[in-house]
């Protein structure tokens, strides 16, 4: 390039910034003085030539190549330069075009690096020497240097082949994709050459000198309207030419590698990788770009952050952003992130998590869809059966609530609120979270897996998971690997046996658990004792209530499910302590017996080795039936509830060693005219009549010496099976299919090998087959039975065969196992009709049960009984008003009925 001599120059000197390097003798320098070169305009080094770099074609002119050393005299002044400070001096001759000058690397002319003269001491450029009028001692300077230059062989004058020092660039890519595929996502150096705009820059791949268009991945800056290719200056796009300005500053001619990932329209997408941090992250988060879907897909990491940055320019109104309106609830810094432990799963995208401080929250995986149960043509939910379970009936859906349960409850978990969608329709509010354990994204591993699906959003919409590019990629491998419920030829669906409440079912499947220890998952828990579980092997689910104890029961909903009946003491107290150990765990059981009235079976449980019914007794929130006396664990129970007692835990929190005396009830509670004279019982068993059988609890010891010996008996001299021939009405002796032990029993019924028996010592019925049935031996049969049969006083059930099912389950629920006060207040045809009071509290339970709306009061008009009749039909009164249980629909009973108690 010719240039003219600075002749007489006015050596005024200027500061800038060097932003770009166009030749090994042209630069661009930010910052020049107002009267000086615009801002954009080349300024050119004096006095010498650099070799000129290749073009490529254009319609108006071929493609030419680099000259010898063109490139290596660019990068020379790029590497020194770029973004670096510098003093320089520039002319404006007369009708010049072009502004020349001298550059120095420094803070003054004096210490200055003087570019020029480095450029021809490394041998890269041609200093002037023809056509020279008046040569100035700094050209005198450039000579000697050149020759220096020369002589050590430098650069252009090393007499290497030109060819080595000639780029073969590829100004254009003729398959985009294969060269994405031979960089393997690999980083590859680069140099940016040009910025379009703040998401758009040209660039050489070196060493091969692919010049590629790049759009940077997951973003999008605001651009500029095009006129011939060219900006239209009429048009302004807000923010555009500050986000390229941006850009430009951080990143135009700096070192750098690219990550291709993608292909669009034959522009190259991929990440920019810049010691000083992610460009794409820093635009979001200045507010000059906003996310994009498509071409985050393709990043191989760092999305998370890009939403991340996003968020933060949308929730200060950055630029872009300053017109923003959230379009849901907002969270606070606090509630944003916590830490929590997983004590359910709801549902395939839901969970229950409690915080340190003990509360209990409800949350949602972010952006995810779990398994969908069958779909009509119209894309709706299909009609589905009245059985139909979620859980079992939907492909897959099992499976993901299982990869949930194993990996996530009990443990540790990191929250993270990504958003709350809003209540609508009748949807309630969702909080939508990522869950992490460990460095796992639960959402996104839950995915790769084929066990849920990617919500798709609107791009500006802000309900959507930080880290939703990650779910994207974690689908498509999950569709490309066929896995889960994208292989349309592995659809699994689990067929369940719901054996609960189902008597002729549960006979089935008793044996069979009475075997062995089985291996159960805890589905549900309805009070501390009773839990709903499903059995892997057997496709089951049963309920399963705790052998050889009594908890208490909780609030729960009666039937029909409008009204709450109201808990025993420390029952929601037994509930918690079940559940928060064993719901949704993996537990053992064995069954040793099964409820024949409602299809239960009755066995032991442990977690983790621990027997569940011996735990809750220690922990004071059950008591031991007299059931497990016969059992192998009695002991433990014992024990156990001896050092609660000890320890006045919970339910003995006011237990007082009972005296031998019974002391009565205070006066006020019976009329004077009533005689009172309780007996210290425990029911034993409870019939569908309203009858009840109750043992005296001072007969109690005599009763079990007695067992024990005959037991004894039994086994010094065991009888042969089958060999005796009972006979109706007679004394015998049977094993118990429960625990599997003799009692005394009477022979009710003989049908072929089925015998009917009454175990006379404790009231209940069961029929045997004959092996299991023998002679009494010796004098044990002398002895009367030890439980005595009673009716319920003073009430009556209600005509209606569900409610008198109700009744009478309410009925054993509060009486069965427990110690009691009973008093006999009357007979009918020679059957002693008694009232029972809890000892401890001393609550009438027919009343309670008449209070929650379960019994009706007999009319009795005698006047000693006045007062205590009335205290009966005001608790009646009380349930009729509240709508509790039979009375849920309105007055049962007709005006005529005056048998039941009820006033005009």
């Amino acid at each position: 390039m010719s240039t003219p001599t600075l002749a007489a120059p006015q050596l005024q000197t200027h500061i800038g910034i060097v932003k770009q390097v166009l030749s090994g003798d042209s630069i661009i320098i930010r910052g020049q003085p107002k009267g000086g070169p615009p801002p954009e305009k080349p300024l050119i080094l004096s006095n010498i030539t650099a070799p000129k770099l290749g073009r490529r074609a254009t319609s108006n002119a071929d493609e030419t190549k680099d000259e010898p050393y063109a490139w290596e005299a660019r990068e020379f002044l790029r590497k020194k330069l770029i973004g670096q400070e510098v003093i320089f001096t520039f002319e404006r001759p007369q009708n010049a075009k072009r502004e020349y000058g001298v550059v120095w690397l420094g803070k003054d002319t004096t210490s200055g690096e003087n570019i020029t003269e480095s450029l021809v001491s490394e041998g890269l450029v041609t200093v002037r020497r023809e056509g020279v009028r008046n040569i100035s001692p700094e050209l005198t300077r450039l000579h000697e240097l050149e020759d220096a230059a020369k002589a050590a062989g430098k650069g252009k004058w090393s007499g290497a082949p030109a060819s080595e020092h000639i780029r073969d660039i590829k100004w254009s890519v003729e398959n985009p994709h294969n060269l994405v595929d031979k960089l393997a996502g690999k980083p590859v150096k680069a140099v940016i050459e040009h910025v379009r705009d703040g998401s758009t820059v040209r660039a050489f791949l070196l060493p091969d000198f692919y010049h590629i268009t790049l759009m940077i991945s997951g973003i999008r800056c605001p651009g500029f309207k095009l006129e011939e290719g060219k900006p239209d200056p009429s048009v302004v796009v807000p923010f555009a030419e500050e986000a390229r300005y941006f850009v430009e500053s951080r990143l135009l001619q700096k070192d750098i590698e690219i990550v291709l990932e993608s292909v669009n329209n034959n522009n190259f997408v991929g990440s920019i990788i810049h010691p000083r941090g992610n460009i794409a992250e820093a635009l979001l988060r200045e507010g000059f770009a906003r996310c994009v879907d498509w071409s985050m897909a393709f990043m191989k990491s760092g999305a998370d952050k890009l939403y991340q940055a996003e968020k933060f320019a949308k929730e200060n109104r950055l630029r872009i952003w300053e017109d923003y309106v959230p379009s849901g609830p907002q969270i606070s810094s606090k509630e944003r992130e916590y830490n929590a432990t997983v004590v359910e799963i709801v549902t395939a995208e839901a969970l229950i998590v409690k915080t340190p401080c003990g509360t209990s929250k409800k949350i949602f995986l972010s952006s995810i869809r779990p398994p969908r149960g069958p779909v009509g043509e119209d894309g709706k939910a299909a009609t589905r059966p009245k059985d139909f379970r979620n859980l079992y009936d939907i492909p897959w859906m099992f499976e993901a609530r299982e990869f949930l349960r194993k990996k996530l409850i009990g443990k540790q978990v990191k929250v993270v609120v990504d958003y709350i969608q809003p209540a609508r329709q009748s949807y309630p509010e969702k909080i939508c979270c990522t869950v992490t354990i460990g460095k796992s994204n639960v959402a996104e591993t839950m995915i790769s897996k084929g066990l849920a699906t990617v919500l798709r959003n609107r791009q500006d919409s802000d309900y959507r998971s930080s880290h939703y590019n990650d779910l994207l990629a974690a689908e498509n491998k999950a569709i490309k690997s066929l896995a889960g419920l994208h292989g349309k030829d592995k659809i699994v669906a689990h067929r369940v046996t719901d054996v609960a409440g189902d008597v002729i079912k549960a006979k089935r499947y008793l044996p069979h658990l009475q075997r062995s220890r089985n291996e159960a998952i805890v589905e549900f828990i309805t009070s501390g004792s009773r839990l709903r579980l499903y059995l892997g092997k057997e496709s089951c689910l049963i309920t399963f209530l705790l052998a050889g104890i009594n908890a208490p029961r909780g609030p729960r909903l009666a039937p029909g499910g409008t009204t709450t009946v109201e808990g025993a003491p420390y029952g929601e107290e037994a509930l918690n302590f079940t559940k928060e150990r064993c719901l949704q765990r993996d537990v053992q059981i064995q069954v040793i017996s099964m409820d024949t009235k409602g299809g239960n079976f009755i066995g032991w449980l442990w977690i983790d080795g621990v027997n569940l019914s011996v735990a809750i007794v220690k922990a004071g929130l059950a008591t031991v039936h007299p059931t497990a006396e016969h059992t192998e664990y009695y002991r433990e129970l014992t024990t156990a509830e001896e050092a609660a007692k000890e320890a006045k835990l919970n339910i003995w929190k006011d237990y007082v060693e009972v005296e031998a005396e019974i002391e009565e009830p205070e006066e006020e509670v019976h009329t004077a005219e009533r005689k009172v004279d309780y007996q210290k019982v425990v029911v034993t068993e409870v019939t569908e009549d309203l009858h009840f059988f109750a043992q005296n609890v001072d007969q109690g010891d005599v009763l079990e010496g007695l067992l024990s010996r005959l037991r004894q008996e039994l086994t010094a001299n065991p009888p042969l099976p089958g060999a005796y021939n009972p006979k109706r009405g007679e004394i015998a002796v049977a094993k118990f299919t429960e625990d599997d032990q003799w009692y005394r029993v009477k022979i009710e019924k003989v049908t072929g090998p089925n015998i009917g028996v009454f175990y006379i010592d404790y009231g209940n019925r069961e029929t045997l087959d004959v092996t299991r049935v023998a002679a009494m031996p010796g004098s044990f049969g002398t002895d009367k039975p030890y439980a005595t049969e009673y009716l319920l006083a003073y009430v009556t059930l209600p005509n209606d065969n569900d409610y008198k099912k109700m009744a009478v389950e309410m009925l054993q629920q509060d009486t069965v196992g427990k110690t009691l006060l009973l008093n006999i207040e009357y007979k009918v045809n020679n059957l002693a009709a008694a009232t029972i009071v809890d000892a401890t509290t001393k609550d009438d339970v027919a009343r309670g049960l008449i209070l929650d709306g379960f019994l009706l009061v007999e009319n009795r008009r005698e006047k000693r009984l006045a007062k205590f009749i009335a205290d009966y039909q005001a608790a009646q009164q009380e349930a009729k008003k509240s709508h509790r249980n039979i009375w849920e629909y309105g007055d049962i009973t007709e005006d005529d009925a005056r048998e039941f108690g009820v006033g005009r």
